[in-house]
């Protein structure tokens, strides 16, 4: 009893000390802030004023909501999210909305990006409530954090009877909500239960073939994308598409990703003057776009791009690669070389109002007095008519036809009309830089630059631009510098110089992957090894001995209401299926049975339900595609091996791991294999090596799609 007193006794000194803080922090309109105005998310930060009395996720409130026995508010969203200030403006800045929260609530704000452990759980939770989700998430719960209700985006009057309804039925009847949130933990935990799969698996063509005729019924094949509104970019479909498309001569499947990817780069959804894309379309044709720009999104997006130039030669495809990686590096780059999270879609407009999408739409009389006598042809190239008015008198501008096929019709030549795209990007580029930025979020997150390393690696391999292969390397050592422990753990986040957060399988996922693939553009064995060493790392602290499968949280992490393992392939392919991907590629450099045998365990385990649904599997089935279809090693040794690496990656060859070194190697793949006198290319299957050859023609005719 005497601990328990002396329990509650720290946990007020800690409030009165927080409050204490507080009153020499007010801000210019009187306003003293809650307790995120010591956090770093620049999410909760937005939040820090408001006069709810906002908590972070933290051991210390989830305790404060057990002593006080009050169920907790989690509200979960993003600094880049519209509907997220939409729903702070119209309730969390409200007094008196934020007196029934103060009063009946513990209140937790949690930035979905920084803590995206919690926003599994809850959104999860949601799901099973309401069949959907999305950003704001609203969950009630219970003190110790399970969950009783749940939702995304509530007007101020539905927010304020839900408040009251709940706080009533928990005071008044508090079993029956026990009772309800016991089911509902009950089936958060068993959402994404896997099994072991000890049955025999082929991987055959023919099941993959099944596999993508049933996921070419959710495809839109006259305007690109899936079917429907709103219209994500989905960079795993695209790519694993691709390569299926590339590898199983499926013409009119290629064709759709060619689609997809013009409609994409000509819709309002990339950013016609600056370059880099929003996050989706909310209409079927990529016009109007939720303005927001993402890292992760621009960075998987240079990776599919690079990989569809790589094949085509397609100079649009180039260009949308160099605009958009000018857009990250002008945007979002740090001093230390990595990159941040992303530009809020909200910004002033003219009345000093916060609009979305105010920075990046146009007005006719804008555009005149900008273009003058190139208006009309301007107006044509844009659609500056019915085609592309978003609303109001406001335009989104947006291409419905290729740069050829315009200049062809507007008896111009082709580099006529790119000198004058250029002069009017250049305008227009002049004109905005006076007007009111988003918001930057200005945290460094872990995943997402490994990503964006991936990118730099991709369009150097795509391009040839020792500038880009540099960025990946420095991208690479900030992570090693900042972001990797003595103890081999990663940190999730990063901002003002501090690491923070332990880091998520996805941090593993995505940096090891990166690592590989900086490897084989560098044949730096320092990346491969460091891969290797974060792979052990992952496989002691996340991974289930009994599924061989990941969890998203370590086994050290602060405990939530169940550990989630994720699988499915989304905007973000699962850390799931990129580590297994990553250990078939592992097994291959170190020879090494226990990662491929853990790689095909993986695949086993979600292999029926990849291929019943496989809109959620795209990644998987990329994995896939190394089972059922060639794959080779091609390890390339002696003093010419970077300029044979580089000849090489100007071709499209998605089923390919290369090794290389200009000089003795000890890996597997090149051990024995150096020759002084000339540079050798050597094409393998699981180690066995057809003979060596000397140009780079003679080894593409090793190789088979």
């Amino acid at each position: 009893m005497r601990k328990n007193l002396i329990y509650i006794f720290v946990i007020l000194l800690v409030i009165a000390c927080s409050e204490g803080n507080k009153s020499n922090q007010i801000n210019d309109d009187g306003e003293t802030p809650n307790a995120l105005i010591n956090e770093t998310s620049p999410y909760l930060l937005q939040h820090a004023y408001n006069p709810v009395d906002w908590r972070a996720w933290n051991d210390e409130t989830l305790a404060l909501a057990k002593t006080e026995n009050k169920l907790i508010v989690i509200s979960v969203g993003y600094s880049a999210c519209h509907w997220c200030h939409v729903m702070e403006e119209e309730s969390f800045e409200n007094d008196s909305v934020a007196m029934i929260m103060n009063e009946n609530f513990i209140n937790i704000k949690v930035d979905r990006e920084e803590r995206p452990d919690v926003d599994q759980v809850y959104m999860n939770a949601v799901q099973l409530m309401t069949g959907g989700g999305g950003w704001p998430l609203n969950c009630i719960t219970l003190p110790d954090g399970r969950p009783v209700f749940g939702g995304t985006y509530f007007t101020k009057n539905q927010w304020t009877k839900i408040l009251e309804d709940m706080s009533s039925l928990y005071k008044n009847n508090p079993e029956k909500v026990i009772s309800y949130a016991e089911k509902l933990t009950e089936g958060v935990k068993n959402s994404d239960l896997i099994t072991v799969n000890n049955a025999t698996v082929e991987f055959k063509r023919e099941e993959l073939k099944n596999a993508v005729n049933e996921l070419e019924k959710s495809l839109d094949f006259e305007l690109g994308g899936q079917k429907e509104a709103p219209k994500f970019p989905m960079p795993s479909h695209l790519n694993f598409l691709l390569r299926y498309s590339f590898q199983n001569n499926k013409q009119a499947l290629q064709n759709y990703v060619f689609r997809s990817l013009n409609a994409m780069a000509n819709g309002g959804i990339y950013d016609q003057v600056a370059g880099g894309f929003s996050r989706y379309s909310v209409d079927d044709r990529w016009h109007v776009p939720h303005f927001e720009k993402m890292l992760y999104d621009n960075a998987q997006l240079v990776s599919l791009y690079s990989q569809a130039y790589a094949l085509t030669k397609n100079i649009e495809y180039k260009r949308v690669i160099e605009k958009t990686l000018v857009f990250v590096n002008t945007e979002l780059k740090t001093k230390e070389g990595a990159f941040y999270s992303s530009l809020d879609a909200d910004s002033f407009n003219g009345n000093n109002e916060m609009e979305e999408g105010a920075y990046y739409v146009w007005t006719i009389k804008e555009l005149q007095s900008l273009l003058k006598e190139d208006f009309q042809l301007f107006k044509a190239y844009y659609n500056v008519n019915s085609v592309g008015k978003w609303e109001k008198d406001l335009y989104i501008l947006y291409k419905t036809r290729s740069s050829g096929e315009f200049a062809k019709s507007n008896n111009l030549t082709l580099e006529e009309l790119n000198s004058k795209i250029m002069s009017w990007t250049t305008i227009l580029k002049e004109a905005r830089a006076k007007r009111s930025k988003p918001r930057l979020d200005n945290k460094v997150l872990t995943s997402w630059n490994a990503l964006m390393l991936k990118a730099y690696v991709d369009a150097y391999n795509a391009i040839g631009r020792d500038d880009y292969l540099q960025n990946a390397v420095t991208i690479a050592q900030f992570i090693l510098d900042k972001q990797l422990m003595g103890s081999g753990e990663l940190f999730h986040s990063y901002k003002n110089g501090k690491s923070t957060i332990e880091g998520f399988s996805e941090d593993y996922a995505h940096t090891i992957a990166a690592f590989i693939d900086l490897y084989q553009a560098t044949f730096d064995e320092k990346w491969l090894n460091q891969a290797k060493n974060l792979m052990e790392y992952a496989i002691e602290y996340f991974m289930s001995k009994e599924s061989g499968m990941f969890y998203f949280t370590s086994n050290n992490a602060s405990k939530l209401i169940t550990r989630k393992t994720e699988v499915f392939d989304n905007v973000i392919a699962s850390s799931n299926s990129v580590l297994a991907d990553c250990l078939f590629k592992l097994g291959h450099y170190f020879s090494d049975t226990k990662y491929t045998d853990l790689a095909s365990q993986m695949l086993r385990n979600v292999n029926d339900a990849m291929l019943k649904s496989p809109s959620a599997y795209t990644n998987w089935l990329a994995l896939y595609l190394n089972y059922s279809n060639p794959y080779y090693e091609v390890a390339i040794s002696g003093d010419g091996a970077f300029e044979t690496y580089k000849e090489l990656k100007q071709h499209y060859l998605p089923n390919i791991l290369i090794s290389g070194s200009s000089k003795e190697s000890s890996l597997p793949l090149l051990e024995n294999k150096y020759n002084e006198s000339e540079t050798l290319i050597y094409v393998c299957v699981n180690g066995t090596c057809k003979l060596p050859v000397n140009t780079v023609d003679r080894a593409l005719s090793q190789i088979a799609k």
